[in-house]
């Protein structure tokens, strides 16, 4: 049985083709049950990863770590094992892994013992340069113990000649490329990193005299928390003895924070540049009304990553918004044989059409994104076998041309379907009556700026355009996970 749950979950992921979240972390400092906090920002933040999760605490003397595979509420639900992560300052992250095995000790926050004491590190992103490094480290005697680039910054920051830990710290990141948001726990002290660029998202709270940073904003709601501020591209946030000093040790760059944040990464009710991603979506949907040209009947959302944007459109139009398609939220839980005919179901399993809200209708179809096209096409059958008219969809971002590396698992360029078909062609292959892709200037109006800078683009969107802030050092695409399993001494499972 336990073979057969564990083949379904693989085959569940298959029919989930979207961009996959990076990486959650968390910290908090100086807090009377710090790694319940943690626990529960973690759940928070759980959107950002699901494959495993940790937490390392602090108590004065000694270091405490947990990681285990799953989900935050199957695995830090019971006091006994908070009560074995003793101490007032933690660190933790949620692992949605793209690059490394998803095996054990791949997942963070990492601990290390250097010159100048212990270090927990937890990261949110990819290095671009990370096997370079990496190769590097291994000539000068080092040995790795995970298939992660997290570990080259771990291995980095115990191999500086520096004395003092914040110092070793900036002797690495000196080293690093790449986007990246790092959440570190010294002795009685926590850290925040953010990449120069600031692709990476990393905010800062403040509960009661105890400092908290965090991927998202919705880590500080649920502990009480108030916001104060993002932290700053290329800045680090040293926080000790309850006080927080920003040290700026890179030249200055102007911001370029990751599109898909705003698109689809953070949860709806984050706040990203003031506004949440909620009401940034919301605009993104009145944007593509802008630039609607389609008769239509109701406007339908594919839940929940369309929700918001098919909001903003119909409002922006006056149209009908109807909820034609209805989620299955308890799909991750199906522990059911896994048949070639359950497997036929395909999208099913997740979503299902309103019947009586969509029959007869002409359907304006609104999703956050197209990547690979196989879930699309499947959910415009799905709505003319129930009955629909027409099947008109939008999608409210740029066509996806280019994959990511910078910590977001994206398919291979040869896997994206704008990148190898035409509109028209992609529109074929899902079986729309039409498609349309919200503009770059479109979606550069609706984040809030008048359009995309072409000398100095104002947000990391090589999805769309190629246009990659950060050079990539490692060249590999695809090779990249193969030769860092090469690396790594342990077995895959």
């Amino acid at each position: 049985m336990k073979k057969h749950i564990k083949i379904l979950k693989k085959k569940l992921q298959i029919y989930n083709p979207r961009l996959k979240e990076e990486c959650g972390v968390f910290g908090i400092s100086n807090a009377k049950d710090a790694s319940a906090l943690t626990a529960l920002g973690l759940h928070a933040l759980q959107h950002r990863g699901q494959e495993g999760c940790g937490i390392v605490t602090f108590d004065g003397e000694k270091y405490y770590s947990e990681k285990r595979f799953g989900l935050v509420g199957d695995n830090f639900n019971k006091e006994e094992v908070l009560n074995n992560l003793k101490g007032n300052y933690a660190i933790g992250h949620n692992r949605y892994s793209t690059t490394g095995n998803n095996i054990l000790r791949n997942i963070q926050p990492f601990f290390a013992d250097t010159n100048a004491g212990g270090i927990g590190v937890a990261h949110n992103g990819n290095l671009t340069n990370s096997i370079s490094l990496r190769n590097k480290l291994v000539e000068d005697g080092a040995i790795f113990y995970t298939t992660s680039d997290t570990e080259t910054i771990v291995q980095l920051i115990a191999k500086s000649k520096r004395p003092k830990t914040i110092d070793k710290i900036i002797d690495a990141i000196f080293q690093i490329q790449g986007g990246y948001a790092l959440v570190m726990l010294t002795q009685n002290s926590l850290i925040g990193v953010r990449d120069p660029y600031g692709i990476r998202p990393l905010v800062i709270g403040k509960l009661g005299n105890s400092y908290v940073l965090a991927s998202e904003t919705c880590a500080f709601d649920i502990i009480g928390a108030k916001f104060v501020r993002e932290v700053e591209n290329g800045e680090i946030i040293l926080i000790e003895n309850n006080e927080l000093k920003s040290i700026k040790p890179f030249p200055a760059k102007k911001i370029r924070p990751c599109v898909f944040e705003y698109i689809y990464f953070s949860r709806p009710d984050s706040l990203i540049g003031g506004k949440t991603a909620y009401e940034h979506r919301k605009n993104i949907g009145k944007e593509l009304a802008k630039e609607n040209d389609t008769d239509a009947d109701i406007v339908v959302p594919v839940p929940d990553s369309g929700n918001a944007a098919a909001m903003g459109f119909a409002q922006e139009l006056k149209m009908n918004f109807e909820h034609g398609l209805i989620r299955n939220h308890y799909v991750g839980r199906t522990f059911i044989e896994p048949s070639q005919k359950i497997r036929s179901l395909g999208v099913k399993l997740k979503l299902n059409a309103n019947q009586t809200t969509i029959k007869n209708k002409k359907i304006i179809l609104i999703d956050d994104s197209l990547v690979r096209g196989t879930t699309s096409h499947k959910i415009v059958k799905m709505l003319y076998d129930a009955g629909a008219k027409e099947v008109h969809v939008k999608i409210a971002c740029p066509e996806i041309r280019y994959p990511d590396f910078y910590g977001v698992d994206t398919p291979t360029k040869k896997e994206l379907l704008a990148a190898n078909k035409t509109n028209d062609e992609i529109c074929e292959y899902i079986g729309a009556q039409t498609l349309r892709f919200l503009t770059i200037d479109g979606l550069y109006k609706a984040i809030g700026f008048e359009k995309r800078s072409e000398t100095y683009p104002q947000l990391t969107d090589h999805y769309f355009t190629g246009e990659y802030p950060v050079k990539l050092v490692d060249e590999l695409g695809d090779n990249k996970i193969t030769q860092l399993s090469l690396l790594s001494t342990g077995s895959n499972n």
